[in-house]
């Protein structure tokens, strides 16, 4: 029995130093497989050969630096060194580097770049821009102090001296090549006097090279709204940016043959057409001057038929003359015939008639309508005097009255009345109110009943 008992944390560092202290740094060979890339940078992975696999970790200072994209089921050949991570007490690698088996690192880098800008359409020939004929400017993004400046100008100064060229000088190699090449081209895009650029460089070794192969550098070559001629090492050397660019020359020299025409070339042609433009000139004059000639013989004198018009166009007045008075005249008839018609059958003379008759109409009928309302008026007086002296209201003048229910009916019998009821008397200048004591039949009413 153990005298005292380790702790969990106590195993495992005991084992992480042991693997350190003994294992330390290694190289090693396998496959990584279960990739992942979380927010931080950093890569975790495993590294697998048929039989084992071991957890491997690059932090992002070490991933930064790497050229080729990691993937899963790349064979890669990696250095770092084995520690243990504590919190799941699992060991592991920790990269400082990594190559790939087979192709170098830079070819693998160039050969993912290029699948996947070309998945993205940038090598696409529908993207790529025609080159001016003759160019009023010439950017070139290059270095200030290599042989390719000095190509470019030698060949551009041969073939075309007049030309404008303006040089952006970068770096065309090292760490900060690539933004100084993307940011010299997003610089001329400013320019409206620029409509040609040549990027590019002597030859070099692939890593002298590289600059051209960085995604900042293709991406600038791509957006670019001025053609781009790419010239980038020598005629066997391939960049990213020669597929991107509108058009790849094999070297420097051959880019500013591409740029402009020969100037004596075009000298030469404009003579050549001038010449054949003077020669076609003469024989079209030739071939019209004849041709005039012979109209002019063919043609008679413009007088003859004018004459013969003029004494036309006089035959012609006169008919037109004796028409027009024909035609005043048959108007002028026609009038006075329409004015006598008018003034035999004028409607004025019914008008004036009926007009009298009318005043007439209307003495007769205001005359009417005065018998009849005198009429009216007198009937009127007779049947008031009538209504009242059968009026009620008359007759309560003379001492009479009615008497009414609480309904205000007429009462017109002791049948409709009991002991205590209410009743009002109507008389000619108001009402009296009342109240029923006693009830006694006449004595007609008596006798009726008396009788058998």
């Amino acid at each position: 029995m153990v005298s005292t008992a380790l702790t969990v944390t106590q195993l495992t560092r005991e084992i992480k130093h042991l693997l350190e202290e003994n294992l330390g740094q290694v190289f090693l060979q396998g496959e990584i497989s279960n990739l992942a890339r979380p927010g931080s940078g950093h890569l975790y992975f495993n590294i697998k050969d048929d039989n084992a696999q071991i957890a491997g970790v690059m932090f992002r200072s070490v991933a930064q630096r790497v050229r080729f994209t990691l993937e899963n089921g790349l064979e890669v050949l990696l250095h770092g060194r084995i520690t243990v991570y504590e919190p799941r007490g699992s060991y592991q690698l920790i990269v400082d580097k990594v190559e790939p088996l087979g192709a170098g690192a830079l070819q693998l880098a160039f050969e993912q770049m290029k699948a996947r800008l070309a998945g993205e359409g940038l090598f696409d020939s529908a993207h790529k821009k025609p080159l001016p004929f003759l160019p009023r400017g010439i950017g070139i993004v290059t270095s200030p102090t290599g042989a390719a400046i000095r190509d470019i100008l030698n060949v551009l100064g041969r073939r075309f001296p007049s030309i404008p060229v303006l040089l952006n000088p970068v770096s065309v190699q090292g760490d900060a090549a690539a933004k100084e090449i993307a940011a010299a081209i997003g610089h001329f895009q400013k320019m409206e006097d620029i409509d040609l650029l040549i990027i590019g460089r002597g030859g070099g070794s692939v890593e002298d090279l590289w600059a051209f192969n960085e995604e900042v550098v293709a991406r600038a070559i791509f957006h670019s709204r001025i053609p781009i001629i790419s010239a980038v090492g020598h005629e066997t050397d391939f960049t990213i940016a020669d597929f991107v660019a509108d058009l790849r020359a094999p070297t420097p020299s051959a880019a500013a043959e591409l740029a402009v025409p020969l100037l004596s070339d075009l000298t030469a042609r404009i003579e050549t057409a001038r010449g054949r433009l003077i020669t076609v000139l003469h024989q079209l004059f030739q071939i019209y001057s004849d041709r005039l000639h012979q109209y002019q013989k063919r043609m008679r004198s413009p007088q003859w038929g004018i004459q013969r018009h003029m004494q036309r166009l006089d035959e012609l007045s006169d008919r037109l003359c004796n028409i027009i008075r024909n035609r005043l005249q048959w108007a002028g008839n026609r009038q006075a015939h329409i004015h006598q018609q008018l003034v035999y059958h004028s409607p004025l003379n019914r008008i004036e008639k009926a007009q009298n008759r009318i005043l007439d109409l209307e003495r007769q009928l205001m005359f009417q309508t005065g018998l009849i309302l005198e009429r009216k008026r007198n009937r009127l007086q007779k049947l008031s005097h009538i209504l009242n002296a059968a009026s009620p209201l008359s007759i309560m003048e003379r001492g009479y009255a009615i008497v009414k229910d609480p309904e205000n009916r007429p009462l017109t019998s002791i049948k409709s009345v009991t002991v205590n009821s209410r009743f009002s008397v109507q008389v000619s200048d108001g009402q009296i109110q009342g109240r029923v004591e006693k009830v006694t039949p006449s004595r007609r009413d008596s006798k009726r009943k008396s009788e058998p």
